[in-house]
């Protein structure tokens, strides 16, 4: 078994987790605020280019050749992978699909990254915690969805093929970057890997014809400050948080980011929306983090660790008391 499955989480292993789980749940709100008046394309390829972009002159300022280490054929797969297809595929898809259905889909990464690990990566099945633990943060999120009662509409098939592409291309992306990365080359391998995602999308806005109705003139400033937060925290925050994970943790446990997001995101409808927060949502909410809880924790909460923990702190008996 590898070490990273078997990690105890760090206090900073745990304040990645909780940047992934915020800024990405936050990052729903964004998305729709940019494509208002951005195409999805040419949105993702401005967040991605602009992240990577910064990030090498922050890196060149630090190095004089700060991608010397970077593989870059891996890099490129993932980013196409990762950036490119797994968000921009999401996004492209949100026109034509109702949120809730999106989300219940995104939802399905941690499985997909559970399979295919065991059938194309470690080659480790996943334990009977992990999968308790993943069917009940699915049920939390199903529960979320129906509350918000946003399956409603129909969902176009292109929509759809898009949708399912972006999961298993994202979770392809999260396995492929696990293997390939080393904790000292995250912040250049993040680097170039945004640059080819934004490419990538860049590339599809032309495909999907998007800069033929596209008028700069009318994007407000409301949009552009969406773009930015997604620069910024979506993008250099959030990706650089789940690529160094990636090298600490099971992949499987990273991917719990996506159980995590849609209740982020309805705790904010709550705080920015004033939505009404009923007892569904509370306990499906807690059915999440329970799931997830589950998932992250499952090497500390085995039988054997919790026996060997309460019998190091019970007090000495002696016989015949």
């Amino acid at each position: 078994m590898s070490s990273a499955s078997t990690t105890r989480l760090s206090a900073g292993m745990l304040a990645a987790f909780a940047a992934i789980y915020f800024f990405w749940g936050t990052t729903y709100l964004a998305i729709a605020v940019a494509i208002r008046e951005i195409p999805p394309f040419i949105s993702g390829s401005a967040r991605f280019m602009l992240a990577g972009l910064a990030m090498y002159v922050w890196l060149r300022w630090r190095d004089s050749k700060p991608l010397a280490n970077v593989d870059w054929k891996m890099a490129a797969l993932t980013g196409v992978l990762l950036t490119g297809v797994g968000n921009g595929f999401v996004v492209w898809a949100q026109q034509g699909i109702p949120s809730g259905i999106a989300a219940l889909i995104v939802t399905a990464v941690p499985i997909i990254v559970l399979l295919l690990d065991w059938a194309f990566f470690s080659k480790r099945a996943p334990t009977r915690q992990a999968l308790i633990g993943t069917t009940v943060a699915v049920i939390g999120v199903v529960a979320i969805v129906t509350h918000t009662r946003s399956l409603s509409g129909e969902a176009h098939p292109m929509y759809l093929l898009s949708l399912l592409l972006a999961t298993v291309g994202w979770s392809f992306g999260t396995l492929i970057q696990k293997r390939v990365v080393q904790p000292g080359t995250v912040l250049s391998f993040t680097c170039a890997q945004m640059l080819f995602g934004g490419a990538f999308q860049l590339f599809m806005s032309v495909v999907d014809g998007e800069w033929a109705h596209f008028d700069p003139s009318t994007v407000t400033w409301s949009s552009l400050a969406a773009v930015a937060y997604l620069v910024v925290f979506g993008s250099i925050v959030g990706l650089n948080c789940y690529l160094w994970l990636l090298t600490k943790v099971a992949a499987p446990k990273v991917a719990t980011y996506a159980l995590v997001n849609p209740v982020v995101a309805l705790l904010l409808g709550a705080l920015v929306l004033n939505e009404r927060l009923t007892p569904l949502a509370i306990m499906a909410t807690v059915l999440v983090l329970a799931g997830v809880g589950l998932v992250l924790f499952q090497d500390v909460l085995k039988p054997s660790r919790l026996r060997s923990f309460v019998s190091r702190r019970a007090p000495a008996v002696a016989p015949g008391e």
